[in-house]
């Protein structure tokens, strides 16, 4: 590898200043270029450097935010070392990066500093502690400089090297490092945290004193959570009266800056501390205010009630039905009711609110946190906490029905409660799985939830038809399917609502109704049930994108993917005008990919509307080409990155679904997919691999006539992928399709140089996929070209290399094969060298002739050798690194396995008793001698078997 060196020069850092101004021009025909040359650049020595110094010394502050951000990314993509990769910072620059970063982070700005944090934590991840030892002693001494802002620098950067001890699974490895820290970090951090305790007592009146110092004894407590996760450390145990003092001081101080993140001062309280922990913060709760800066504060102290009341020794805390009524009604309903912040991020910042509320991001929450304790109460008194709330629902309910529109967030308070009550377990999949006996909630739909989804006006009291629907959408599970049938045209209306949530809640409740499975594995609601309903569900959800702020609503994106997949067949009329509407959001969408699932579901449709149309007639294939092509070729000349591996999927399936040729348009292309740079991307290789099958099957025989100057270009891709450890099996796929589908004479030239490229990486590194993967490859040549051509090859290269191989490689190996194909070939090509290949019969390779019947044998009967070395155990995760676009596999572009030998074999037995029934006729005694003298009596036995089956016998 080469490395260009950049100057440390003023005319490089004008170069550079000029080019990362441009990143942020908005018009991409400027951006795009600019990103580009980054990109290019970035493997030069001293780029990071050059970075650094303008994040250091620019005069534009706008320029050092943008430098700090480029150079945090350049570290998350490249600074992880992975094997077959080229490693894109130069030594030099690493050993710089090191010896300057932490005093840049302290030296700069809070903007800067987050940003260069971030990096050290991302270098800290693959270089702490062996390669970058002194890293806490250099951060530990400026705890003592006084000065909050570099204090505050450490210990951001300290929190976010050790917050993944927070989920790492034990090792030695990570004991031994969280050791080193502790003998290092724990003392000083101890100490540090008592000077801040007295300094806030000293500085009880400055408020901006005060922001600084608590917001230092926040991240103290992060870190003292980090430390204590694993298990509680001895330094630890002996200081807890230190710590959990000042925590408890913390707790009641009676201060109104003071919004401190209790969560992580509440991990290791022991018994004696619990009762004067659960006092404080009942009373901490009791006083503290609605507002939203009291929020996190709010839900923790909340979270904590909730743990402590799930554990069988606290439960005497509880069990007073005063004190249940009192946690029910001073607790519990007040943050459970809708607030104006609620509201305005219901109306204003709806993707928010969707995320806190649907996907679960709502930890933090108040709502979340009462909800948890309503179902942590549960556990222990289930019967007196639902008879208590029943009181509450009850006289919600009847305040909103005196006046709905004053009161609805009762009502919506009063749904929030039931939910919270009734839910007992949960997945993603099926809604609420197990609910409380104690809450009737069919009787609740009825009466409460049907009223608001049939009422005419779908854009009045938004909040409540969201909550209805959601009701629907998580009791799924536990409603009987006429109210869910019910329900869904009901949801088709809501489509239509102005309000985000509500038609995004309308999307993804029939999303997840349509994925419901019924009695015998088929979906619940069939598309026979939905064909009264089918075209208001396609038009409404179209129309629905066409909200404003829904244009890539991924919700209802998948409602659509969904639609199509259980409608099947009965979407074909529509797909005319659908695939215009579908053809179009993806031309607007990839001017600027920032959604990737909505991304993801627009191709699965695609994908969808493709498969359906084309099983019902092939011939459409062109139809859908002609519109998709346009685009596809814009995506490809714009090198969008994130969606080239969906077009390659796309274009795959609609190539496999033409009869045995290839059209003109895919041959145009065929030269710019062998262009190296596409396949630098790892993302990029699992879909072009399939699409370059795709040409290889149906137009092998072409590109062998029309474009044979394509050939070496071909097979220099399979030549860099058998180099990658990671990426070898595709090598494997691509070859092998080049084996079955190109003209033997246009190989002729290059068959021997395939063979030695996939020796010498055998020699180099010698590993179970790859052998596995081999010994395929071996087989199916013999199946193509015969068993004769196989040995004269091999042993073309080196004498005697045929024998090396089948002893050294086939036979003990092939056990390990996995597959039914992959078997089938292997035993279809053993069977071959044994009975096609005269070499076997009269040389010095006849001695392992019968070592290959046994081991062939022992591959039909055995079961299949899955023990992997224990240095290959992650050779296939290897990490992509930062922000490659990684391959996102679509579900309804799935390829059939394919079967290179078809029916001409259907029991690879039979064939094998059928060829040596063959060749003993061809040399008589000689196979029943050989059989007699070497092969064991097991084996026999089960030879014996096949002849019989095939009726055959040897002479």
């Amino acid at each position: 590898l080469v490395v260009l060196i950049m100057e440390l020069n003023d005319a490089n850092l004008q170069t550079l200043t000029q080019f990362l101004r441009k990143t942020l021009d908005p018009d991409p025909t400027v951006r795009r270029p600019a990103e580009k040359f980054l990109e290019s650049v970035e493997g030069n020595q001293n780029y990071p450097l050059l970075l650094l110094t303008l994040l250091e010394k620019s005069q534009d502050n706008v320029i050092r935010v943008c430098a700090a951000v480029t150079f945090k990314n350049y570290i998350k993509r490249n600074w992880r070392i992975v094997e077959d990769e080229p490693n894109k910072i130069s030594d030099p620059d690493r050993t710089a990066i090191k010896a300057n970063i932490v005093n840049l982070m302290l030296s700069s700005p809070e903007q800067i500093q987050k940003q260069l944090s971030d990096a050290i934590s991302i270098i800290g991840r693959e270089d702490f502690p062996q390669k970058w030892p002194d890293l806490l002693t250099e951060m530990v001494t400026r705890f003592r400089s006084g000065d909050f802002h570099i204090i505050n620098g450490v210990l951001r950067t300290a929190h976010s090297l050790f917050k993944r001890y927070r989920h790492e699974f034990k090792s030695n490895e990570l004991w031994s490092e969280i050791k080193l820290v502790l003998d290092t970090f724990a003392l000083p951090l101890t100490e540090l945290f008592k000077a801040t305790i007295e300094l806030c007592q000293t500085h009880a009146t400055d408020v901006n004193a005060l922001k600084v110092l608590f917001s230092s004894l926040t991240l103290i407590a992060k870190l003292f959570y980090s430390l204590n996760f694993q298990d509680l450390p001895e330094f630890f145990e002996d200081h807890m009266e230190t710590w959990m003092t000042n925590f408890h001081g913390l707790l009641t101080l009676d201060n109104k800056l003071l919004q401190t993140d209790v969560s992580y001062l509440l991990l290791y309280i022991y018994s004696l501390y619990t009762a004067r922990f659960v006092t404080a913060i009942w009373n901490l709760l009791v006083s503290t205010g609605q507002e939203v800066k009291y929020d996190l504060l709010v839900s923790n102290a909340i979270q904590f009630l909730a743990s402590v009341c799930e554990r069988p020794h606290y439960k005497h805390l509880f069990e007073d039905q005063n004190t249940l009524t009192s946690i029910c009604e001073k607790v519990i309903v007040p943050n459970m009711e809708f607030r104006s912040a609620d509201e305005e991020a219901f109306e204003d910042n709806s993707e928010e609110y969707i995320r806190r509320d649907l996907e679960g991001s709502d930890i933090d929450t108040r709502r979340r946190a009462a909800c948890d304790l309503v179902r942590g109460l549960c556990k222990f008194f289930e019967g007196p906490v639902t008879a208590i709330f029943s009181g509450y629902v009850n006289s919600m309910l009847a305040e909103y029905a005196k006046t709905p529109r004053e009161n609805w967030k009762h009502k919506d308070a009063a749904i929030y409660l039931v939910t919270s009550l009734a839910s007992k377990a949960q997945t993603q999949k099926h809604g609420i799985t197990q609910a409380n006996e104690l809450v009737n909630l069919t009787e609740f739909f009825v009466n409460h939830i049907l009223p608001d989804l049939k009422s005419p006006n779908v854009n009045e009291f938004p909040v409540l038809k969201a909550d209805a629907i959601k009701y629907v959408m998580i009791f799924r599970s536990q409603l009987p399917k006429e109210q869910l049938l019910q329900a869904v045209p009901l949801l088709i209306t809501h489509l239509q609502a102005e309000s985000t949530v509500e038609h995004t809640y309308a999307a993804h409740a029939l999303e997840r109704l349509f994925t419901m499975r019924g009695p015998n594995n088929t979906t619940l609601i069939t598309a026979a049930e939905m064909a009264p309903c089918t075209e208001q569900l396609l038009n409404n959800l179209f129309k629905a994108l066409a909200f404003p702020g829904s244009a890539e609503n991924e919700y209802i994106m998948k409602a659509i993917m969904r639609s199509f997949s259980l409608l099947q067949e009965s979407i074909v009329p529509y797909i005319p005008t659908l695939i215009g509407q579908l053809t179009h959001k993806l031309l607007q969408v990839s001017k600027n990919p920032s959604k990737p699932h909505f991304n993801h579901y627009l191709f699965e449709s695609l994908c969808l509307s493709v498969r359906i149309t084309c099983k019902a007639n092939p011939a459409t294939v062109s139809s859908f080409e002609e519109a998709l092509f346009p685009v596809f070729t814009e995506i490809l000349q714009n090198d969008v990155q994130e969606f080239l591996p969906y077009v390659f999927q796309v274009m795959s399936l609609l190539l496999e679904i033409h009869s045995n040729s290839i059209p003109a348009s895919y041959m145009a292309l065929f030269p710019h997919l062998l262009q190296p740079v596409l396949w630098e991307r790892t993302g990029n290789i699992p879909p072009l691999v399939r699409l370059l099958q795709a040409y290889l099957e149906k137009g092998g025989e072409t590109i062998a006539r029309s474009a044979a100057d394509k050939i070496p270009g071909l097979l220099g891709v399979f030549q860099k992928l058998i180099a990658s450890k990671a990426n070898d099996h595709q090598g494997f796929y691509l070859l092998n399709s080049i084996i079955e589908h190109m003209p033997p004479e246009s190989l002729i030239q290059y068959r021997k140089q395939i063979f030695i490229l996939l020796f010498q990486r055998l020699q180099g590194s010698k590993t179970t996929k790859f052998i596995k993967s081999f010994l395929v490859f071996v087989n199916l040549y013999c199946v193509k070209y015969g068993a004769i051509a196989l040995q004269e090859i091999f042993d073309s290269i080196q004498p005697k290399m045929f024998g090396m191989v089948l002893e050294k490689i086939v036979i003990p190996e092939v056990q390990k094969v996995s597959g039914p194909v992959e078997k089938k070939i292997c035993a279809v090509g053993i069977t071959k060298i044994l009975t096609e290949c005269p070499a076997m019969m009269d040389t010095e390779y006849t001695k392992l002739w019968t070592p290959l019947l046994q081991a062939l044998i022992g591959f039909f009967e055995l079961p299949e050798d899955d023990s992997i070395p224990d240095d290959e155990h992650f050779i296939d995760i290897e990490d992509t690194p930062g922000y490659q676009t990684a391959f996102s596999q679509l579900a309804f572009a799935g390829k059939k396995e394919h079967d290179p030998i078809g029916d001409a074999v259907g029991n690879p037995k039979i064939l094998l008793a059928q060829s040596l029934h063959k060749l003993s006729t061809a040399c008589p005694g000689r196979v029943p001698s050989m059989l007699s003298t070497s092969l064991n009596a097991e084996a026999l036995q089960f030879l014996q078997g096949y002849l019989q089956a095939a009726t055959v016998q040897l002479v």
